[in-house]
């Protein structure tokens, strides 16, 4: 690899690194929010997220001065073209953790009700594979990646159980309609970003080995990480 290239694609590496560090911490507080029914907490990941547009605009400039200057190809294009996914995806969830802060802003305001669904447990296992999603882009560990697609089933298994939960919360809380509509939302959102960091962990496979796993089947995954 040509030296400035080289010096290039490191620059790059800091900045979704940087990126990744911002989203997660965003993660974490929106969580908390909800958990402690913290409306300033919630407030700061709501002021945050302006700063993580900035930071992925940021990173796709990076991306696209690379590809156009150094022509990269091999492993380096796959890095770049991996990366330009990983950064929309680090966005989104950006943007997620946003809405579950929004949530959590209008809970404190009411009436507290039990989270009718094993809120902790989703919201710890979706955290998780966000973790070790970012994990596996660090250490540029193709296994890693794999468990993370391995363990998507378990929070979409979640997320369904907490329909009928809901629906029963509200058939004996009828009161709490509001509070209710906006924890099933903070449920979609947890298995949206579940959904996130798999797919950040199918781009780290395919950064690594050139291989795209996007539609294998969920035995694939389950073998690959076991």
């Amino acid at each position: 690899m040509p030296r400035h290239l080289q010096r290039e694609i490191e620059k790059l590496k800091k900045r979704i690194l940087a990126l990744s560090a911002v989203v997660e911490e965003s993660v974490h507080k929106a969580v908390k929010s909800i958990a402690e029914r913290d409306a300033r907490l919630a407030q700061t990941v709501i002021d945050a997220d302006h700063d993580i547009d900035d930071m992925e605009v940021e990173v796709e400039e990076e991306c696209l001065k690379i590809l156009a200057l150094n022509q990269p190809v091999a492993i380096d294009l796959r890095f770049i073209i991996a990366v330009l996914k990983i950064n929309n995806d680090l966005e989104r969830i950006g943007d997620l953790a946003t809405n579950i802060a929004e949530r959590a802003a209008f809970l404190a305001t009411r009436e507290k009700v039990d989270i009718p669904f094993d809120f902790p447990g989703m919201s710890e296992l979706s955290q998780s594979m966000l973790r070790r999603s970012l994990d596996a882009l660090v250490h540029l560990d193709p296994r890693l990646a794999h468990e993370v697609m391995a363990a998507d089933d378990r929070v979409d298994e979640l997320h369904k159980e907490m329909y009928s939960q809901i629906a029963d919360g509200i058939r004996r809380h009828p009161d709490g309609l509001d509070n209710y509509i906006n924890l099933l939302a903070v449920s979609r959102q947890l298995e949206r970003i579940a959904d996130h960091a798999t797919n950040i962990a199918e781009d780290v496979v395919y950064m690594i080995d050139g291989e795209i796993v996007r539609h294998r089947g969920d035995s694939y995954y389950s073998n690959q990480g076991g």
